[in-house]
């Protein structure tokens, strides 16, 4: 099991799962069995997934163990909450962004923000109550006393477009989201892939405070040779304390992104 720093309040994992299928054609191998399994030695108290499949009625015909479960619910460790929204509808199925929740879920949303007509995004918004006066969801104890004082932590999924004047469109309608439906007092993480190759995006985010570790980039993207840091965990109204990368063949087989685990303090 990956190890948190003891003095964490919140772990935070963000994974585009590649709908759980890897490799093209009849090479193709699926991959969502080994997801769950890898998810849970992620021990993360929230898990944000994009490319999430909730039915592909052509992959469930060629491959043999395709789960009945739609995948996010199949991921879900025992005891966490599965929140799924479609972004996507393509002629065999639908995709979309996923939250997997170790706390209870008080509310969740979702939000067209596509740009143009060949992508389909979108944002999923979920309202987590964090460290209750009761133990988290059936089979977790809290990490230490400080969870005993409830705190509602707002959590928005985003998995944004290829093309980088889309990107910036979108973080603008991401922007205006915010403002309307979070309250400025309200803890926030905002995670998922963000697809930017640069600088800008993480520039527009910090202009919102939204900031995320300042440490060494920990490059997820391509998997089998991270070249980049494509995946994100910004926050505001909690401080940033760590984050990293598990690498290893098994990671590197699973999907073309590597999980990012980041870790935060009241």
């Amino acid at each position: 099991m990956l190890k948190t720093e003891p003095s964490a309040f919140l772990k935070v994992a963000t994974y585009n799962i590649h709908k759980g299928v890897q490799g093209v054609g009849p090479a193709r191998r699926l991959e969502i069995h080994n997801l769950g399994l890898a998810i849970e030695q992620l021990d993360a108290d929230i898990v944000c997934l994009q490319e999430v499949r909730k039915v592909h009625r052509r992959e469930e015909k060629y491959f043999k163990h395709w789960p009945e479960l739609p995948q996010a619910e199949f991921l879900a460790p025992p005891g966490y909450e599965a929140i799924y929204k479609t972004n996507a509808f393509t002629r065999h199925g639908e995709h979309g962004n996923a939250l997997l929740s170790r706390w209870p879920v008080v509310s969740h949303r979702h939000e067209d923000i596509s740009d143009h007509r060949f992508e389909q995004r979108g944002l999923l918004h979920v309202e987590i109550q964090v460290g209750d006066s009761h133990s988290p969801n059936p089979g977790h104890e809290a990490r230490d006393a400080s969870l005993a004082l409830p705190l509602n932590v707002h959590v928005i999924v985003v998995h944004l477009g290829l093309i980088p004047a889309s990107r910036v469109r979108q973080v603008a309608q991401l922007h205006h989201y915010i403002d309307r439906e979070v309250p400025q007092d309200s803890p926030l993480l905002v995670a998922g892939d963000f697809n930017d190759w640069g600088t800008r995006i993480s520039k527009m985010m910090r202009q919102k405070n939204l900031n995320e570790w300042s440490g060494a980039q920990q490059l997820t993207y391509p998997s089998r040779l991270p070249l980049v840091q494509l995946d994100h965990v910004y926050a505001r109204g909690l401080l940033p304390v760590n984050q990293m990368v598990p690498h290893g063949k098994i990671w590197r087989r699973m999907s073309d992104h590597l999980p990012l685990v980041a870790q935060f303090d009241r």
